[in-house]
């Protein structure tokens, strides 16, 4: 995805590849499913168990995980690529700003014509921030992120606070049950109105139905998103930074460093998500344990494990195999096999494919999930047998160097 060629680190693509699969783990309800069946199971009817226990293991083991990897490699390559820019001659701050602009209206356009829960977008706005902090040394750069993840955790617990107050009454009955209308849409059992709204636009409707809705919903994503999820982003694209400058995401620590890591991100994680898991299964997912879990808690917990998973998927790239070089093809063509599941879950789901939204179960989906992850297994390496970037990497790469860049693998002019 660079515009100049940077060192390739197989490491760093395997961890790339892991995240980008690793995210439709959590994507897949968004794609299927009514918006608050995304953190509530038993917001979208008939529920069974294995709805929730699948949510449950998404919540334990990936929830935020992915994501969270996949911000701290952005932060890594942004690093990387102005680090041999650099070395190149190569003015890196026009270099960046040229790969992010282009990065928005890929992502602005991947939100409004195709699916809602883009990243692109916010990635090229807090990717500009995370730029004028590359260089800081690495106890500067974790230092820096903890304090931004803190603000964003201070953030999130508006939410929660907010449904304590309107749960006692506060600051009168109107109010409180406005505010609690509100936040029960998004995070717990919404009127059966918006039930119907959603499932006209995006079930029984066609295409122009689910771009009206989407844009109705969304048009203001991108600036909600910049003044109030961007701290725990720019944290995340600042620790990948330190990972990559301490050579955790290059392969350069120990392999039995990386495995103690490991052991110590997940060990750390694993009881506390537990818990929290039970804690929203027992409660029933009431709105003040699911905004909780959702807004603060699940955030506070997913830390270590975000620096075990990375460990780990290091760990499984320098072991070496074919499996592993699988997931690094996967990961050389990750914006392509981004934008590649959108096309695909949208098809399945939507009105104007099979129009399958609400009509799967998490079993269902998971069934899906697997399908199309070993597509992309599958898909990746033979492309790049015989291509040298994915065709939205290339395009990319094109637009932002203003030249044609080598597309056919033997093809070095």
């Amino acid at each position: 995805m660079s515009l100049s060629e940077p060192p390739r680190y197989q490491s760093i693509d395997v961890v790339r590849g892991v995240a980008v699969l690793g995210i439709l783990t959590m994507n897949m309800a968004s794609f299927a499913m009514i918006p608050p069946a995304t953190f509530n199971p038993l917001a979208a009817e008939p529920t069974g168990a294995g709805d929730v226990a699948l949510h449950a293991v998404n919540l334990i083991l990936f929830d935020g995980r992915m994501r969270g990897l996949f911000a701290m490699l952005f932060g890594a390559s942004m690093l990387l690529m102005a680090e041999r820019n650099e070395a190149a001659g190569i003015d890196p701050g026009g270099a960046h700003l040229a790969r992010m602009a282009w990065l928005l209206v890929f992502g602005l356009a991947h939100l409004y014509l195709l699916w809602h829960g883009d990243i692109l977008h916010h990635y090229a706005l807090v990717g500009l921030l995370a730029f004028l902090l590359r260089d800081l040394r690495v106890p500067a750069l974790l230092i820096v992120g903890a304090l931004l993840y803190i603000v964003q955790l201070w953030i999130g617990s508006a939410t929660p606070r907010a449904v304590a107050l309107a749960q006692a009454g506060l600051p009168d009955s109107a109010s409180a049950a406005a505010v609690l209308a509100r936040i029960e849409r998004s995070f717990g059992t919404p009127a059966s109105a918006d039930i119907a709204t959603w499932n006209a636009a995006f079930r029984d409707g066609g295409y122009g139905a689910a771009l009206a809705q989407r844009w109705a919903e969304h048009r203001w994503t991108p600036l909600l998103a910049l003044l109030f999820q961007s701290f725990d982003t720019l944290a995340l694209m600042l620790w990948g930074m330190a990972a990559y400058r301490s050579g955790l995401l290059t392969g350069d620590w120990p392999r039995r460093r990386y495995r103690r890591w490991a052991m110590i991100g997940f060990g750390v994680s694993i009881v506390p998500a537990l818990l929290l898991a039970g804690w929203l299964i027992a409660t029933r997912y009431a709105l003040y344990p699911v905004t909780s879990a959702t807004m603060l808690l699940s955030p506070v917990v997913r830390v270590p494990m975000i620096v075990g998973w990375a460990c780990l998927m290091v760990a499984f790239a320098l072991a070496g195999g074919a499996l592993a070089a699988r997931f690094a093809a996967v990961g050389r063509m990750a914006f392509t096999n981004y934008i590649a599941t959108s096309l695909i879950c949208t098809t399945i789901f939507y009105g104007y494919g099979l129009g399958l939204y609400g009509r799967v179960d998490r079993l269902g989906q998971f069934g899906i999930m697997l399908s199309i992850w070993l597509a992309l297994l599958a898909f990746s390496p033979w492309w790049l047998t015989r291509f040298r970037y994915g065709p939205l990497e290339w395009l990319w790469r094109s637009l932002a160097t203003r030249k044609l860049a080598p597309f056919i693998a033997s093809d070095t002019h």
